[in-house]
């Protein structure tokens, strides 16, 4: 009978170490608490009385104008350029993302899963003000040869921000995919299900959850890009009625009228307002993607 190894006892020098990592990673966890809290406070210090006292007509007028006189505070049109491009994206990017992803997932080869993820990862690592200038400079006069009288467009918008979500959704849609248990797989095609009826009908339902987490991360990339669509949408705030009609986004207004506006005024204000919206449009689809997360590790 083999006697079991001793357990070897930490050193007096080895507990210190070990209490000072299990701090640093404690205040690491934390720190990020923090600093959520504090930009909210940062944020909502700005623009939370405004907001509180301008909910109504800005939810209820179409005008865009904090420079006139009387100035308007109209968020229908930003909220509607927003939705618009952020829906249009979706539409393109998350079947084409999926596809991708099961690809990866089930059907390429050990070599071009590789590579293909390679690709995947350059893509992310696009800035977005090149994306922008891809929608300016191709985008752009590709939509007026297809009969936009201006290229800089919602439909480029959306465009844009598709391509820059494909490779998140892409990435997060393997990653859930490939989560699936292998014994799924094996039970499909032993009772003789094809290739396309075992994706179909065991891993597409399997991973659901997951998929859905990444559609909704997709989401919030798209709400909270700036650059690229202050580029590339036209900048006009109204309320789109084609594809073809420039838009004006939540983000684009802030990023192009912050720095104009005066400190503590209505107009600054009113900004820190919109940054309050975005900041409760994007905390609310990371909660529900959370909850998803969640729900699929309970089950």
């Amino acid at each position: 009978m083999v006697a079991a190894p001793a357990r070897r006892r930490p050193s007096k020098l080895t507990r210190p170490v070990e209490f000072v990592i299990e701090g640093l990673i404690r205040l690491c966890g934390l720190s990020a608490i923090v600093f959520i809290l504090a930009i909210f406070v940062f944020i909502g210090k700005e623009g939370i009385v405004f907001l509180l006292g301008h909910i109504g007509g800005m939810l209820s007028s179409t005008d865009w104008s904090p420079t006139h006189e009387p100035p308007e505070f109209g968020l229908l049109a930003l909220l509607a350029g927003t939705a618009w491009c952020v829906g249009l994206s979706l539409i393109v990017s998350v079947p084409i993302g999926l596809a991708a992803a099961v690809f990866l997932s089930e059907f390429a080869s050990e070599g071009w899963r590789e590579f293909l993820k390679v690709v995947v990862e350059l893509l992310a690592a696009i800035p977005s003000v090149v994306w922008g200038f891809i929608g300016v400079m191709i985008l752009n006069p590709l939509l007026q040869w297809a009969g936009a009288q201006v290229g800089l467009n919602g439909l480029n918008g959306a465009i844009v921000l598709a391509l820059m979500t494909l490779p998140l959704l892409v990435s997060l849609g393997e990653d859930a995919l490939r989560a699936v248990p292998e014994s799924y797989r094996q039970a499909a095609i032993a009772m003789g299900a094809t290739k396309w009826e075992m994706v179909w009908r065991v891993l597409l339902p399997a991973s659901r959850r997951g998929l859905l987490v990444a559609v909704l991360l997709g989401v919030g990339r798209c709400v909270g890009e700036t650059m690229a669509v202050l580029m590339v949408t036209g900048h006009a705030a109204r309320i789109p009625h084609s594809l073809y009609d420039p838009v004006r986004t939540l983000t684009a207004t802030i990023a192009a009228e912050l720095g104009e506006a005066v400190r503590g005024g209505q107009h600054y204000q009113a900004l820190f307002a919109l940054g309050i919206l975005l900041f409760f449009m994007t905390f609310v689809v990371n909660l529900i993607a959370d909850r998803a997360v969640r729900a699929r590790k309970i089950g």
